[in-house]
């Protein structure tokens, strides 16, 4: 079902009215009419000012109002006080869409953001929606559509660039220029009151003429909204983004500048890789990473060899490598043996491959081939420094051939200017990235190579969840219910395992003891050895307190370790509550390894998962990898095998390997209490012991809040996790058991043989197609599903103890924002049984709970058991305004 995007008006705007424009020379409203003029806008062209009768010998309009004709678009550039009565002005007029280019608004204090509030709620009760303000404009080239004061336009191209910087955006033109770079769209957002990222996203995702997109990112409002539109656009097309603030002092001047917090940078480095984003640190970055996906550059993974005619720019580019943390691919012996056959007996016999300074087109060509066919190799960089004896054109020809021939992607790097121009641009044209510099051909290669990692994580299909038991949400709720009601945040240690425990992750049992005498009562019935902790809500690190006795073997070292815990720990915090001590069972595993597995409150994210080493050095060795919830099998191994302690978790010094499904496990069982408990602040799980036997948990702190009540249960979360609470049990008469629940990723082979064994006309009925099977990009695009955009059901039975699914409905969410479009289809054997009314039902409430407007669909005509379905339901059927032999069904969803 194509429809036009509701953001259509504001980027192929029919008219546009520029408000505040001038003659006076070098003011803003000046410079962007004049811009719009110079750049040849194929639309009609209002000038709105009180002051002038004409503008640019264009009449000109008191008000917006007075221009007497639709206005798609109006640019403000007036004083900031006078912007919110314009934009009334504009609703009154029927303008749908505004950019705000004036500044003066939240990033310029209180009274600023005061102004901003009211220019926003005026804006709402028109239905105006608002790019800005403290924005440059927005550029359009095709269209001729240039609404910026930048003094450079831009050519057309199929780049699109979304930016938080006007000054980015006209420093990011001005380079673009010089390096023939060409863009679909330019978009400044400025403090992105309204309109921000996410819709910018969706819209390009949409727009034919964007195939990549480039980011400027300073500070994300909605972290939702954003997550969920750059994963569904990468899913589609390339994005590189740019981030400022990696540091404290670039995130306070993002703020300053435009009004957004930023949050840790890890946790946003951990966003975009789980969006299947490429990262960028500067502006040369960001093009010719972008420059490099639109060639044939394609690495598969990160090992790179350097190929060179002299062994110091190859040592330069083997440091640079080095820095990037870039593996320099090892040579096979059939490798080695191949290249011997065709290099002087003084070549390297080792990555980097020198191939001597005297090298020739034709060696350079042979050497490549050599090392085409080695599995240990990922891509080439192919460097040349112009020497006496040097062809660089030559060269060039004979790397473009030997690209041609192989199945290696290679990069380039021609040093010089004079003698290695013309050859750098044959290579370009060719599709093989070359540069200058081998600092910067590095750089491309591990963007290139980072972003198709993220791309393959993204496309990852789990296995299916078969170790996990079902926990007891409801109980944990209830102790973190009644400890809030206490006035309470931090949860004692018996609290916390509790909690623990109801999300069946292994805890040590604990019990508190409030007298010596009892803590040597508890010691005889848990059983010696003990460990024992002093238990106090002011006391996070209780080893460094002396609160921790460890191994504590008979009576009298109990009372003895009991008083002396009391007496260190009230030396060291005098001022702290003891409400006892804690005795536990003392975890000896010989061959446990110490971990740690954290939650921790992003401000603009939320809820993030860490994991590291664990232990009392755990923050010396500073061993920390982060992970946005929910996780799965996959990327919990992904966040595990992102830390240096994972290294140790295998076979290592005569100890087994540990059990990486009980590791995993906790991973799961942690990322499912983020979801489910919005209470959740902070979790430390230090040390988690593991070894070849599972994992235990032998001390736990949790600190609780109290969550705003939303009508969504996890709106706490940046990605929507998998709503369990959806899930049904429905008895047929016959009393068959069929789940109804959404899908999960881990249902891709499910889904994959439940197509495979539908019907053809099923097949056609569903897809308008006789397709086969499910290619992996479709069976990952129908798994790994938005939920928070998206919605699919899965009916399933069990058969021979297996999942088996016998039917799917499914929406997605149209282009206008407020409706969505479904698809049903049910097993052959299984229709006639009321199973497409049931996950219809179920879909029809997930969107109106949601809150769109209506669920249509597009039914082939002749499907006449889909048609008495859908009136039964409440659709109603109507022509399709392109295909006679389809038809629309819609059903309204609001009252």
């Amino acid at each position: 079902m194509v429809e036009e995007h509701y953001l259509t008006p504001l980027f192929e705007p029919k008219s546009v009215a520029v408000i505040g424009a001038s003659d006076r020379e070098n003011s803003v409203g000046s410079v962007i009419f004049r811009n719009m003029i110079g750049a040849g806008y194929k639309g009609r062209l209002f000038a709105v000012n009180p002051k002038h009768a004409e503008v640019h010998g264009t009449q000109c309009y008191k008000t917006i109002e007075d221009v007497g004709v639709r206005v798609d678009l109006a640019v403000i550039a007036t004083r900031p006080q006078t912007v919110p009565g314009i934009i009334e002005q504009c609703g009154r007029a029927g303008v749908k869409f505004v950019v705000i280019i004036t500044a003066g608004f939240s990033e310029a204090g209180h009274q600023g953001a005061a102004l901003e509030r009211k220019m926003l709620e005026i804006a709402r009760s028109y239905g105006v929606r608002i790019l800005g303000p403290n924005c440059l404009g927005l550029i359009r080239p095709t269209l001729g559509l240039n609404s910026t004061f930048a003094n450079v336009n831009a050519k057309p191209g199929n780049l699109a660039l979304v930016s938080q910087s006007g000054a980015l955006c006209a420093a990011i033109l001005d380079w673009a220029k010089v390096n023939d770079v060409g863009f679909s769209s330019v978009v400044s957002l400025g403090s992105s009151s309204d309109i921000e990222f996410g819709e910018i996203l969706d819209y390009l995702v949409y727009d034919n003429r964007t195939h990549y997109i480039l980011l400027y990112v300073e500070g994300i409002r909605n972290a939702r909204r954003f997550m969920s539109a750059v994963r569904s656009a990468a899913r589609i097309k390339p994005i590189v983004l740019l981030k400022a603030g990696r540091y404290e002092s670039g995130s306070a001047a993002a703020l300053l500048h435009s009004g957004v917090k930023a949050g840790s940078d890890a946790v946003f480095e951990a966003a975009i890789k789980r969006a299947g984003v490429v990262r960028v640190s500067n502006i040369g970055q960001l093009f010719y990473a972008a420059k490099g996906m639109a060639t044939k550059f394609r690495p598969q993974g990160n090992r790179l060899l350097i190929m060179t005619n002299g062994g110091g720019p190859g040592a330069m580019a083997a440091d640079h490598a080095a820095e990037l943390k870039i593996p320099l691919a090892e040579l096979s012996q059939n490798t080695l043996g191949a290249l011997n056959g065709c290099l002087p007996a003084n070549w390297s016999r080792a990555n980097p491959v020198d191939i001597v300074g005297d090298a020739t087109p034709e060696r350079y060509q042979a050497a490549i081939a050599a090392c085409m066919d080695d599995p240990g190799i990922d891509g080439l960089l192919v460097m040349l420094t112009p020497q006496a004896m040097t062809d660089p054109m030559g060269v060039a020809k004979a790397v473009i051939a030997a690209m041609d021939a192989g199945s290696k992607p290679i990069v380039a790097c021609w040093m010089g200017e004079a003698q290695t121009f013309e050859a750098r641009k044959v290579l370009t044209e060719a599709g093989i990235p070359a540069f200058r510099m081998p600092e910067t051909a590095v750089e491309l290669f591990y963007h290139i190579s980072t972003y198709y990692k993220h791309q393959k994580l993204l496309l990852q299909t789990p296995e299916p969840v078969s170790r996990q038991a079902k926990t007891e949400t409801e109980g944990a709720k209830m102790l973190i219910e009644a400890v809030l009601a206490e006035r309470r945040k931090v949860l004692s240690e018996m609290e916390s395992k509790s909690v623990l425990r109801a999300f069946k992750i292994p805890v040590a049992q604990t019990m508190v003891a409030r007298t010596a005498t009892e803590a040597l009562l508890l010691a005889e019935q848990i059983g010696f050895p003990v460990a024992m902790k002093v238990d106090s809500p002011d006391i996070q690190r209780k080893t460094e307190a002396g609160g921790v006795r460890l191994n504590v073997t008979n009576a009298g070292a109990v009372r003895n370790a009991y008083l002396d815990i009391l007496d260190t720990v009230a030396r060291n915090h005098p001022n702290a509550r003891i409400n006892g001590v804690s005795i536990e069972p003392f975890v000896a595993r010989p061959n446990g390894r110490e971990l740690m597995v954290g939650v921790v409150r992003d401000p603009t994210f939320g809820p993030v998962i860490t994991f590291g080493a664990g232990g009392q050095e755990c923050e010396i060795f500073s061993d920390r990898a982060v992970a946005l919830p929910p996780l799965n099998a996959v990327l919990a191994e992904d966040l595990i095998r992102s830390t240096k302690v994972h290294a140790l978790l295998g076979e290592y010094r005569n100890q087994p390997a540990v059990n990486m499904d009980a590791l995993e496990d906790v991973l799961l069982r942690i990322s499912e209490m983020v979801c489910e408990l919005p209470w959740l602040q902070e979790l430390d799980l230090n040390p988690l012991i593991i070894d070849e036997n599972g994992a235990i948990a032998a001390d736990a702190r949790i600190v609780i809040d109290f969550a705003p009540v939303t009508g969504d249960r996890y709106s706490h979360m940046a990605i929507h996790p998998y709503p369990s609470h959806m899930v049904e049990e429905w008895v047929l008469p016959d009393g068959q058991v069929v789940h109804i629940r959404p899908i999960r990723p881990e249902d891709a082979e499910m889904e994959k043989d439940f197509v495979a064994h539908m019907s053809d006309e099923s097949k056609y009925y569903r897809f308008m197609d006789t397709i086969r099977e499910l290619t992996q990009s479709m069976l990952v695009r129908f798994t790994q599903i938005d939920y928070d955009r998206e919605m699919a059901f899965v009916a399933v039975t069990e058969e021979d103890g297996k999942e088996v699914q016998v039917g799917v409905s499914r929406y997605v969410l149209n282009p206008d924002g407020e409706t969505v479009e479904f698809a049903l289809a049910v097993a052959d054997a299984w229709q006639k049984r009321g199973v497409g009314r049931k996950l219809m039902s179920a879909l029809i409430e997930a969107a109106r709970l949601k809150g769109y407007r209506a669920v249509v669909g597009d039914v082939l005509a002749l499907n006449s058991k889909m048609f008495k379905l859908m009136t039964s339901l409440g659709f109603t059927i109507h022509p399709h305004p392109e295909d006679p032999a389809v038809k629309r069904v819609i059903k309204p969803l609001q009252n």
